[in-house]
């Protein structure tokens, strides 16, 4: 299991030559306005025609209307849709059948009862985040705690099958809920090795600990994806002794 990369908040050409080099899974644009971090549709767009076709593109939308949503669906900029307001699972299914992309929707993780609600989502994907680009990380002894209750295997320290871990069980690729799942919230490139050894996320994502004087920096977009690369082979090295 490799844990995918996400680095959002491109703003810039130079920020998506940047991720050429580095090659994150994905690259997000935020695409409503009023946020610092926020692009036009034509900028999304040349951005896209810059990026790698490797790197899929994710809009991320904060409350935005089904039309606004349509509009930079419709122009081929974005791959898939984040949605970081409060839109509700009869909203997330009107969305993925109107665009037919994958759907992310964002949870704010401030106790138990916001992971339960993210593991009933409607919505595909979803991402666990601490507030608004917040940069601080969550309680991840919550999170923790969280996964190991719904998965009795994992509770009780065995592995499927019956067989006892050699160590700290590793944590199912999929949330609670079937649910494709993306760790954000504080990670940077010192602590995501650490967040993927730990909990084996889908994906991980990024944006302002990658950043150096509020402009997205090349050298930590690269140490970041670095980080995830190495503790996805440290791990699958792990899981063969």
């Amino acid at each position: 299991m490799r844990t995918i990369a996400k680095i959002c908040g491109l703003r810039r050409p130079q920020d998506a030559e940047a991720a050429n080099r580095v090659r994150p899974d994905l690259a997000g644009m935020i695409l409503s306005p009023g946020f610092g971090r926020s692009i036009d549709l034509q900028t999304a767009c040349s951005l896209r025609e810059t990026l790698d076709p490797g790197i899929r593109t994710v809009g991320v939308f904060v409350d935005a209307g089904e039309e606004e949503i349509l509009r930079f669906v419709q122009s081929g900029c974005i791959d898939m849709i984040q949605l970081h307001g409060a839109e509700s699972d009869e909203r997330i299914r009107r969305i993925r059948s109107l665009t037919d992309l994958p759907v992310i929707k964002v949870f704010r993780i401030r106790e138990q009862r916001d992971l339960e609600t993210a593991a009933a989502s409607a919505a595909e994907w979803i991402l666990l985040d601490s507030g608004t680009g917040s940069g601080q990380t969550f309680d991840w002894d919550l999170l923790e705690t969280f996964l190991r209750e719904h998965d009795p295997g994992r509770q009780q320290g065995k592995a499927p099958g019956g067989r006892k871990q050699p160590g700290p069980d590793p944590v199912t690729p999929l949330f609670p809920g079937e649910h494709p799942w993306i760790l954000a919230g504080g990670l940077s490139p010192e602590n995501v090795a650490d967040a993927v050894q730990r909990f084996h996320p889908t994906g991980v994502d990024v944006s302002s600990r990658v950043e150096t004087d509020g402009w997205k920096d090349p050298v930590k977009m690269a140490a970041f994806v670095q980080a995830v690369r190495e503790a996805c082979a440290c791990a699958g090295r792990t899981a063969m002794q």
